[in-house]
Formats: structure tokens, sequence, C-alpha cells
């Protein structure tokens, strides 16, 4: 079984999630756009039992319900949380290998930016992931 590990820009967080992750999506709904201070938010979804979190990490509710994790050093975003559902999205950037990881849709495309053209033959979905 493969393990991702990840961490923040200056090296005071790191860490490692256990296995393949539930799925891997690429969110362009504003908050992550905000959170993440990009086009849009890459993640890779696991469960919280399954990642291993070591270093100074702050955190803020972006949404009900939803807990956004960053270096309290350097300010990386590590992940967003949904605890009530147990779930952990790791961001892309702060994988140490990203290349291993490949989303398989885009959700929230209603609320893109107007330049980005999406043509890798993802699934589109203008709100959340339908199921």
């Amino acid at each position: 079984m493969l393990n991702h590990t990840g961490g923040c820009l200056c090296g005071e967080v790191r860490y490692e999630a256990e296995g393949e992750p539930i799925n891997v999506r690429v969110c362009h709904c504003r908050l992550c756009q905000r959170a993440i201070g990009a086009a849009f938010n890459a993640r890779a979804l696991f469960s919280i039992d399954k990642v291993r979190l070591s270093g100074a990490v702050a955190s803020a509710h972006s949404s009900p319900g939803v807990k956004r994790g960053f270096c309290a050093k350097c300010g990386t975003t590590l992940y967003s949380m949904r605890e009530d559902k147990g779930v952990m999205g790791l961001t892309f950037g702060s994988l140490d290998e990203p290349d291993r990881l490949a989303p398989t849709e885009h959700i929230w495309t209603s609320s893109k930016q107007a330049w980005l053209e999406l043509d890798d033959g993802l699934p589109q979905h203008p709100e959340g992931h339908p199921g």
C-alpha cells in the first residue's frame, strides 16, 4: 500500500496519508479560490483517521462544517476538513509527489475563472459532485 507524504513550504508541518484517496477532484468554488489563493483547489480526499499530521497547524472555518488547515509559521494551505463526515482533502500543492495522483473530475465549475478553459476531458459539475 502506497502512502502519500507532504508538508508546508517552510518544513514546519509534515503529513502522511495512508493508502489511496477516496477521490481526487479539482474544486473551482470561490471559497477554495480564496483559501488557496489560486484559480482552483486540486485535492485528494482521505479519511481523517488515515492522515497523520505533525507540526504547528492553525485552522479556520471557511463555511459551516468546513475547516481549513494551514501552517502556523508560513501559511501554506494544507487541507480542508469536514469533521462531521470524517474526511480531509489534502492540497496537491502540499504533496511531495503530486504527480502520483490525478484528478478524476472538476466540481463547482459555475465559479471557475472565466479565462480558464477546461479541456482535459474530465467530467465537469456546475456545483458539487451530484452523488
